[in-house]
């Protein structure tokens, strides 16, 4: 039997699961909300989840690759992707 996956990495888009996790689901809950200012994000993201911005943005980023967060979330995430390839053709 496998070692236990530890708890801060992302579940596999392969993942036997259909569901995703409750960390998941508040990473595509934060980023549904809008934000005042410059720096209450990385609050929120440190004091709400307990992870750094960095560790989420990771998360994020996995999320979005994943058919299960795009069933849960649909709106977020497309417009989430459209924003990642935006930003890929202007680097």
């Amino acid at each position: 039997m496998p070692p236990p996956a530890p708890e801060d990495a992302a579940p596999s888009p392969s993942s036997p699961s259909s569901e995703l996790s409750e960390r998941d689901r508040a990473v595509l809950a934060m980023e549904r909300r809008g934000w005042p200012g410059p720096g209450a994000k990385e609050r929120a993201i440190r004091e709400g989840l307990g992870i750094s911005p960095t560790r989420y943005y990771q998360l994020l980023g996995a999320l979005l690759d994943d058919p299960r967060a795009a069933a849960h979330d649909p709106v977020t995430v497309n417009r989430l992707r459209r924003l990642r390839t935006t930003h890929r053709a202007r680097r």
